[in-house]
């Protein structure tokens, strides 16, 4: 897959080589992705190109599809050498329900309108919207925020200074809920937050029940 192929010469070897303008037939893979919505922040993001995306070819349900932005030669100079980490990687998937309590240290938030848990030293943000989840990883928090105001969709019209779709899940946050946050999930459709609560309570409580004789 063009995708994964480039990622790892991004994300393995830091090679000394820039990569190559990305191939126009793999961009308009990615626009015609016919899951689900996929996001981008656009050709190019705080100078650096767009060098990689996702398509439909090897497609996994469980991994997403990623959009990847620069390379790491910038950062490591011309010997390259050891990890580093892509100024963004942008990953869209079908949220299944989880608990983020396995993502360490996290802060929610509300951003462009929706549910959101920043982690990862602020360097990862993933955002609920519609179906999906989408991952927002950097190299430096304000890269993060900064991109999560620029996501649109690569797949479909629409503007990335409108506040995103509501999620149709409720997110399985963990931590604090600011009353903003909570207003946010209050409203979202067919009052899928409250339902999944009194849901989990039943089953809680089903679970507590002595057996019956």
């Amino acid at each position: 897959m063009f995708a994964a192929l480039a990622a790892g010469v991004l994300l393995s070897g830091c090679d000394t080589r820039h990569p190559p303008p990305l191939d126009a037939r793999a961009l308009a893979e990615a626009q015609t992705f016919p899951y689900y919505r996929i996001y981008w922040v656009g050709p190019k993001f705080d100078r650096r190109s767009l060098t990689a995306v996702d398509g439909r070819k090897n497609y996994t349900s469980s991994m997403g599809a990623s959009v990847y932005y620069g390379d790491c030669v910038r950062g490591k100079g011309i010997l390259g050498g050891g990890s580093c980490l892509l100024p963004l990687q942008v990953t869209t998937v079908i949220y299944r329900l989880h608990s983020n309590a396995n993502l360490g240290a996290q802060r929610n938030a509300v951003i462009r309108g929706v549910p959101a848990v920043i982690y990862d030293g602020g360097r990862s943000i993933e955002l609920y919207s519609g179906r999906v989840a989408i991952d927002v990883f950097s190299d430096t928090f304000e890269r993060a925020l900064a991109a999560t105001h620029e996501l649109r969709p690569l797949n479909a019209p629409d503007s990335s200074s409108a506040t995103l779709p509501a999620p149709v899940f409720c997110p399985g946050l963990s931590g604090p809920i600011s009353p903003s946050l909570s207003a946010v999930l209050a409203a979202l459709p067919r009052r899928v937050c409250q339902r999944t609560a009194a849901a989990q309570a039943a089953l809680k409580a089903l679970r507590g029940s002595p057996p019956s004789r």
